[in-house]
């Protein structure tokens, strides 16, 4: 898949998120942010244990492990501010305020993501470059659970009583924020960057997320057992990608 494809499809993902949270019934939305962060979070998860984490200690000379954990408290430290919104909570407030925290956090956590993922593009080797092409784990990790934050967001937005104009602003920023950083992996800017450990941070990050989602219980057996199964579902996907 080409860069351009890419850009396209992260940035749609999350127009698309922010497009249901108007068609879909409340109680029904906040159902399937649930079972969408369940199958991200079984995803993310599995290719984390699966590809990256061997890859990097296979391709990489530094300290994965020490990387992976600043990923993991990078995370806990974002979330603080962002309320837990990568897995599902949301805060309803109704004081017409933006969320500048939770918009901060959650770009940041983008932009982040985005740049080993553009760095697979620049010629460089890095611990996922032979994903390069269709079947490429990280970008469909990111994909898959960009789709249910951003259903998240713009709910929180909306009950929060922001101006629509404001909301979809807000939207396109959190949009475009992954793209951001890919183009600072694939042009590696600054030269001095290692993509190693930017992705052995994300990786750490995944584990934060993913973890979380699915040790988070539900309010009933029923739903519990409907959680198992797409989290299972998730990681099944990830031992399919080669």
């Amino acid at each position: 898949m080409s860069v351009t494809l890419i850009f396209i499809a992260l940035i749609v993902s999350v127009l698309l998120g922010g497009g249901l949270v108007s068609i879909i019934e409340k109680a029904k939305n906040e159902q399937l942010i649930k079972l969408l962060l369940a199958f991200s979070g079984g995803f993310l998860l599995a290719i984390a244990f699966i590809h990256f984490i061997p890859e990097l200690y296979e391709h990489s000379n530094l300290n994965i492990g020490v990387f992976i954990l600043i990923g993991f408290l990078v995370q806990l430290v974002l979330e603080f501010f962002s309320g837990g919104i990568e897995h599902g909570h949301i805060h309803h407030g109704h004081n017409k305020r933006l969320p500048y925290g939770l918009i901060i956090a959650l770009c940041a956590h983008s932009f982040l993501e985005g740049i080993p993922l553009g760095a697979q593009f620049s010629g460089m080797e890095i611990a996922t470059s032979h994903h390069h092409g269709n079947n490429n784990p990280l970008f469909m990790g990111i994909l898959f659970h960009r789709l249910p934050v951003a259903i998240a967001l713009m709910t929180l937005l909306k009950v929060s009583k922001i101006g629509n104009i404001q909301a979809w602003i807000v939207m396109l920023v959190f949009a475009i924020m992954t793209p951001i950083g890919m183009l600072l992996g694939v042009y590696e800017l600054p030269l001095s960057i290692d993509f190693d450990a930017i992705l052995a941070i994300v990786v750490g990050m995944f584990l934060h997320i993913s973890t979380t989602i699915i040790f988070e219980t539900s309010e009933n057996h029923k739903f519990n057992f409907l959680k198992l199964l797409t989290i299972v579902g998730g990681c099944a996907l990830a031992f399919l990608i080669h």
